[in-house]
């Protein structure tokens, strides 16, 4: 299970407001092996962290480049996973790396969208003349990928702004945060941004969740109906908190438990301007 937040305002009137502010949680298996946060080489061109499970190395879940292109997935909760299908991280990565647009990129991606497992792909040019632009594809929804508007979106392990209670109650949390957004720090919306992300309070009873993921045990599912997941050996293992202001200036804090200890956890932040 993973949530992600955000707002999308390609044209903020104020030089104060954020074009992109973005919060998710990455839900994984606390023993999976990755790299945290980093650029990829010394080019310092794109930056991720990175699955390393065997198999499956170079796969991420959400990533961003100095060009402006960024890409953010997260699975479609569905109980029986086909072992052969290819693999979803590869979906990231290869948005990053490509020359393609973002709408392009996810129409060729929805050819084969049937090659994979549930997942949802959000992929972004952030950095165009015409303006910042956000697209979505789901390979358990429409046939088509969509323009996003500008606006507030949630998404979790369905397809976007499916009415789960625990992505209705993130949506207002995270909206509560971004209404006070320019009234605050850069350093205090992220840590509050945080917050939001690490809340643990199920949204119970959710009919939503429980119709779509009726194969599951319920007392697992129930487990998965909190913003923050906390399981023995399964849960919320990062936080991302993305901004980009007006100027195209990216700040990027990624919060990691390490070594599978949910008491131990390391922050770290890069910042750098778009491509002009």
């Amino acid at each position: 299970m993973c949530i992600l937040l955000f707002k999308f305002d390609p044209r903020p009137v104020s030089k104060n407001a954020y074009r992109l502010i973005l919060a998710a949680n990455r839900d994984e298996f606390y023993h999976r092996p990755s790299k945290s946060a980093d650029f990829w080489d010394s080019s310092n061109e794109i930056l991720s962290g990175l699955d390393m499970e065997e198999g499956k190395e170079g796969g991420t879940w959400l990533g961003i480049s100095k060009k402006g292109k960024m890409a953010a997935l997260t699975n479609y909760m569905q109980p029986k996973i086909d072992k052969n299908a290819k693999g979803r991280g590869a979906l990231v990565t290869n948005f990053l790396t490509a020359d393609l647009d973002s709408y392009s990129y996810l129409k060729k991606v929805s050819v084969e969208g049937h090659l994979y497992n549930g997942f949802n792909l959000l992929a972004a040019d952030l950095n165009t003349t015409k303006g910042d632009v956000i697209c979505y594809y789901g390979n358990k929804g429409e046939p088509e990928p969509v323009f996003l508007n500008p606006g507030i979106y949630g998404l979790s392990n369905s397809l976007l702004d499916t009415p789960w209670k625990k992505l209705q109650y993130g949506k207002q949390l995270f909206t509560e945060v971004v209404k006070r957004s320019q009234d605050l720090t850069k350093e205090d919306l992220v840590q509050e941004l945080l917050t939001v992300m690490n809340n643990q309070e199920p949204q119970l009873p959710d009919p939503a969740i429980e119709d779509q993921g009726k194969d599951y045990i319920r007392p697992i599912l129930n487990k998965y109906a909190a913003v923050c997941v906390r399981c023995p050996g399964y849960g919320t293992r990062t936080n991302t908190v993305i901004l980009i202001d007006s100027e195209g200036r990216v700040t990027f804090t990624e919060r990691n438990m390490i070594n599978a200890d949910v008491n131990q956890w390391k922050t770290s932040t890069y910042e750098f301007k778009l491509h002009a």
